[in-house]
């Protein structure tokens, strides 16, 4: 069994996080990921705190595991969520989209272990300083908000730049990707787009039959002229921001009017004209539904018979 340091650390069975999915990861999916051996997150995405109040309170009546929030920063209740994941004491906060520095202090001062994601060794520098106890080292590979470099340029650097643990994230989709994170040194991973077709993810069906149907091409990062970009599948919707970000025509102003809602309209809606159906670039490697548990324990097994098997490698 592979065990590492952020095992020990955060209570966990396997070295893995399931991604703050925005409409997606709630306590349901959280706590099923908990019960498997995992780091289950609640997603805050854009909902209100009092949303998130309440999916702390059902997570902990269906797992007596520990559990994390992930904190998107770009969001108008940022402020509440942060100071509502200090009050409720949660096991773990991660975060996205932005610098956590100014909640650092109340977070820790409650017990909260704080495990930012990071786009680059400079930040995740920052954040050790101000008392992370790990990072998520996110490449562009991975669905959602996105960086400028890959997991396999980036997880080294972070890793040569902090003396935390960090965790691997973007293109992680099978074992094979766990024991190539566990090789850059990373202590473990974060996965998304995997858990996203969960059986106890509650997202609308018709977004988890777009994943299983994906290939290896079919994902296009929109916004970079916005300053935030975003991977997601190739859908009417995506391909028409795509063209009006690079039409002048078109103010900031418009293609953020264009793209509000988006996510939702995918996640819960299953709207196949005008969602925006985040994924990463393994969504081609998603062939079906499994319990939390089934993609955890196939993933852990597969990376395990792998690295016993690397001495074979070398003459």
């Amino acid at each position: 069994m592979i065990k590492t340091v952020l095992c020990d650390l955060l209570g966990i069975e396997y070295p893995i996080f399931q991604g703050g999915m925005a409409w997606i990861a709630d306590a349901s999916l959280a706590a099923a990921v908990s019960e498997a051996g995992g780091l289950g997150i609640i997603a805050a995405g854009n909902a209100p705190a009092g949303y998130v109040r309440e999916q702390i309170a059902r997570a902990r009546e269906l797992t007596a595991r520990p559990f994390g929030v992930n904190i998107m920063l770009m969001s108008p209740f940022a402020d509440e969520v942060a100071q509502i994941a200090a009050e409720e004491k949660v096991a773990v906060v991660t975060t996205g989209a932005g610098n956590p520095s100014k909640y650092m202090d109340a977070w820790l001062k409650a017990g909260v272990k704080v495990v930012p994601v990071v786009p680059s060794s400079g930040l995740a520098k920052r954040m050790e300083r101000c008392g992370a106890c790990a990072v998520v080292a996110e490449g562009e590979e991975s669905g959602g908000h996105i960086g400028e470099l890959t997991t396999m340029t980036l997880v080294p650097q972070v890793v040569d730049a902090v003396a935390i643990p960090v965790l691997a994230a973007g293109g992680i989709g099978d074992g094979r990707a766990v024991a190539a994170a566990l090789m850059l040194g990373a202590a473990g991973v974060q996965v998304g787009t995997r858990f996203l077709v969960a059986k106890e993810c509650g997202v609308h069906q018709i977004y988890k039959d777009k994943i299983l149907k994906a290939k290896d091409i079919d994902t296009i990062a929109t916004g970079r002229r916005l300053g935030h970009p975003v991977r997601s599948l190739k859908t009417p919707f995506s391909r028409e921001f795509y063209a009006r970000e690079y039409d002048a025509s078109f103010s900031n102003e418009e293609l953020e009017a264009f793209g509000a809602g988006a996510l939702k309209l995918a996640a819960v809606d299953g709207d196949e004209k005008r969602g925006c159906f985040m994924a990463g670039q393994i969504a081609g490697l998603v062939k079906s539904e499994q319990t939390a548990k089934e993609i955890i324990e196939e993933m852990f097994s597969e990376a395990e018979s792998l690295l016993k098997g690397a001495p074979e490698w070398i003459k």
